[in-house]
């Protein structure tokens, strides 16, 4: 199973290539799939590509489950998100 994490972009290069970060987690990401992402953002990734973007809350309220999941899994609040490859 996979799961499609929500990041916040941090910079945006070229070629449609962004450093994300998620937990103090720094990871490069690609675009290409979505239009309109700018610094700030939330988006949705999966396998290395952007899928989507979110709004604020739905990407606070998203971080927050899977950190209720790690916490009832008896994990780090991160261990659901802790990588990004």
């Amino acid at each position: 199973m996979c799961l499609a994490i929500p990041v916040r972009v941090l910079s945006i290069g070229v070629d449609d290539w962004a450093e994300v970060e998620i937990g103090g987690v720094h990871s490069r990401v690609s675009l290409a799939l979505i239009d309109g992402a700018a610094v700030g953002d939330y988006v949705i990734v999966h396998a290395g590509f952007a899928i989507n973007r979110l709004d604020l809350e739905e990407a606070e309220k998203s971080l927050a489950l899977f950190d209720e999941i790690a916490r009832r899994l008896g994990e780090p609040a991160d261990a659901l998100h802790q990588r990004l490859s």
